[in-house]
């Protein structure tokens, strides 16, 4: 085998391997990225569920809040007459 042909067959080689680390590389960083992404839209959820959950504590604060008040109110207003 002539000694242009070996270098050209090694520099094949050497591409060809290079290609197959790239592309594998490539894959990994893509799974991660996958996986990542997942992780966000549990996090995402998550908050969502404790968002709903705080309003609705609020609105129910604000309920008794506003029933008291009309409590007092009406309490007030039977004492003037």
């Amino acid at each position: 085998m002539s000694r242009s042909s070996r270098a050209v067959l090694a520099a094949s080689a050497l591409l060809s391997a290079a290609t197959v680390v790239a592309v594998h590389l490539q894959q990994r960083r893509e799974r991660e990225r996958l996986h990542s992404g997942v992780l966000r839209d549990l996090e995402r959820q998550n908050q969502k569920k404790e968002n709903i959950r705080l309003l609705e504590e609020q609105i129910a604060l604000t309920n008794q809040l506003m029933e008291e008040r009309d409590k007092v109110l009406m309490d007030k207003g039977s004492q003037q007459s």
